[in-house]
């Protein structure tokens, strides 16, 4: 008997007639001309006397001039947040939750002025900041606000207690999520911060100074200082410092690591990642190919759990494929602020290069390129969805992290060699599983070295769910219970 053929869903065509008209976030940023650091609850001049300007990746436009902050500015942060740690560890838990919550409050009142903000200022997508990072950076201060006056619960049969002061050094590519991410667990225990934000994103976490101040929260609780790489050392190194909390590349991590090496600071890393998004015959593929999307392009792929590796059954790598690169064909690149945009503007130039540089190395070394037609903005620093087929775990694109909006994709044949090939990077961050039996995705879940591993689904984040890794990928724990044990003294 002749087997029946299988039919291809044909692709509609409509041209250039249902193109969408521009749709630009009008809100205003409310952006200052220039910020000083934020220091014993007061923005202050630097006394270094200097200051760098924050560019804005979408048109390559000045948007501010940025405080840099030296050695003794610094110092002077730490010596306010010592000041202000007896006082604050004391306060009872409640009283420390009302702040709490009282800082998701006013961050949801003028939650559309930090999305436009967060846009202007990191180059992501207007929809992205504003139906994610913004909630769910409130959604984090509401949760641990829960905590504040039931610690005892945390570690049944243990007293909690503060550390003291914690230093904590943010990434670029979600500048006010990864903020709430470390200040709301350690404002929820009676710690002080010091925190430095990335050089490229400073503005939103000084715009949160600004409601920090609105909520009344004692002088010194929260300071923030700002600028590059020496002014992070200043804050890592300081003889103060009870805890150095770090979000960002594998390299300053090992850094920061050996520079703590004996001191008895406590030390959180979330560092990169190269995340496997494996994909079995049984799965949906029509769902599958929506969290392929999801798991690279979301904030342009500048997501260290992103799910850059696709790992694709042979059975149906060339289905997969078709059907990825029809999707992309209508993923719309360009203005951030535009709300039709799904891929916005690379960080920075810096970053940009790197992208640039990698994806060269790939087609070099023999991969396939694929980059679906795609106008992009004069001004500004852009790069298309990339898809990079025909390599091989040698390739530097599988290997390296590009922190970019590029897949590399790879088969399989067998659910052992899916994990063996996930398991082969120095990475232990992320990954994601689609098939339709739970024992399948049981069985390999169980065996990926990663911290957290999605089923059906992927870059799904709850306050309440702990989030680390492995491996280059760090140690120590964010969100829920775990992550907020990270930020006291059990007893």
């Amino acid at each position: 008997m002749a087997t029946k053929k299988k039919q291809v869903a044909r692709e509609l065509l409509f041209g250039d007639l249902w193109e969408f008209d521009p749709a630009p976030e009008t809100a205003p940023a409310g952006i200052a001309d220039r910020y000083g650091l934020f220091i014993g609850g007061e923005f202050v001049a630097p006394k270094s006397k200097k200051w760098f300007d924050s560019i804005s990746p979408r048109d390559d436009a000045k948007l501010s001039e940025i405080a840099l902050a030296g050695q003794a500015d610094v110092d002077a942060a730490y010596a306010a947040a010592a000041k202000a740690f007896p006082t604050w560890s004391k306060l009872p838990g409640a009283e420390r939750g009302k702040y709490l919550y009282r800082l998701a409050r006013l961050l949801q009142d003028r939650a559309r002025e930090f999305a436009v903000a967060e846009t202007f200022d990191g180059g992501k997508p207007i929809r992205e900041a504003r139906d994610f990072d913004v909630p769910m950076a409130a959604a984090h201060f509401f949760y641990h606000a829960g905590w504040a006056d039931k610690l005892e619960y945390a570690a049944p049969g243990r007293d909690l207690r503060a550390l003291g002061v914690v230093g904590q050094v943010i990434p670029w590519n979600f500048p006010l999520l990864m903020l709430a991410w470390k200040l709301a667990p350690a404002l929820a225990l009676g710690n002080t911060v010091v925190l430095k934000p990335a050089e490229t994103t400073s503005i939103t976490a000084l715009k949160f100074a600004e409601l920090i101040r609105d909520a009344g929260l004692p002088p010194g609780v929260v300071n923030i200082v700002t600028g590059a790489g020496e002014t992070g050392a200043a804050v890592v190194r300081h003889k103060t410092a009870a805890k150095i909390a770090f979000t960002g590349s594998t390299s300053v991590g090992k850094w920061i690591q050996r520079e703590l090496a004996g001191t008895g600071k406590r030390l959180t890393l979330e560092l990169g990642g190269k995340g496997a998004n494996i994909i079995f015959e049984d799965a949906a593929i029509d769902q599958a190919v929506e969290g392929i999307i999801n798991g690279i392009f979301f904030n342009q792929g500048h997501v260290c759990c992103a799910g850059s590796r696709l790992l694709v059954q042979e059975s149906i790598e060339a289905e997969v494929l078709r059907k990825l690169k029809l999707r992309m064909k209508s993923l719309r690149t360009g203005d951030p602020l535009d709300k039709n945009t799904d891929i916005g503007a690379i960080n920075s130039k810096q970053q940009w290069e790197r992208i640039t540089e990698l994806v060269d190395v790939g087609a070099s070394e023999g991969a396939e390129i694929h980059q679906p037609a795609c106008e992009l903005p004069k001004k500004g620093f852009y790069f298309p969805p990339t898809l990079l087929s025909g390599v091989t775990q040698s390739h530097r694109v599988v290997k390296e992290e590009i922190f970019g909006p590029v897949l590399s994709i790879l088969t399989f044949r067998t659910p052992d060699e899916a994990v063996e090939k996930a398991n082969n990077t120095a990475f232990g961050l992320s990954a994601g599983v689609w098939t339709d039996k739970g024992s399948k995705y049981l069985a390999v879940a169980s065996q990926l070295k990663a911290g957290v591993v999605w089923g059906n689904s992927f870059n799904k984040f709850d306050p309440t769910s702990p989030f680390g890794g492995f491996k280059e990928s760090g140690f120590g724990r964010e969100g829920g219970r775990q992550g907020l044990l990270e930020y006291g003294e059990l007893d």
